[in-house]
């Protein structure tokens, strides 16, 4: 059950972390643009924070798996989304600075995505293409 409910996850994770961080790598000059445009406007700042805050707790309620390198990946990924939701909620300023400082390092940036570019790649591997692992032989009376 634990595999399947991994692999389950990482089907949706994996592609999710290669297309968007994978965006935003290619596009991060203009980032800075749209991050300042984003928190213009207060109630999509809260709104995503809903979002982020919900994603992670579900990935929190429903993966709490420590036993494989991918579990502890799709694991932390739900603790990381709930934590930033929750920043975003209570203290949005705070996530609106480290967009604009990050906007004066762009290569460091770019390969910060393209690192959870990399993790998305193994992720859906794991997810869509890896065989999954046997279960032990049960005993049949």
């Amino acid at each position: 059950m634990q595999s399947a409910r991994t692999r389950a996850f990482a089907r949706v994770i994996g592609p999710w972390l290669v297309i968007v961080p994978g965006i935003i790598a290619v596009r991060a000059p203009d980032m800075g643009t749209l991050a300042s445009s984003f928190f213009e406007n207060p109630l999509i700042v809260w709104f995503a924070g809903a979002l982020l805050l919900f994603g992670g707790l579900l990935i929190i309620a429903f993966h709490q798996y420590w036993s494989s390198a991918a579990a502890i990946v799709i694991s932390l990924f739900g603790w990381f989304l709930a934590l930033r939701g929750a920043v975003l909620l209570a203290g949005p300023q705070l996530i609106e600075r480290g967009a604009a400082v990050s906007m004066r390092v762009l290569p460091l940036i770019q390969a910060g995505f393209g690192a959870a570019v990399l993790v998305g790649i193994w992720l859906t591997y794991v997810g869509w293409i890896a065989k999954p692992a046997s279960s032990p032989a049960k005993n049949n009376p």
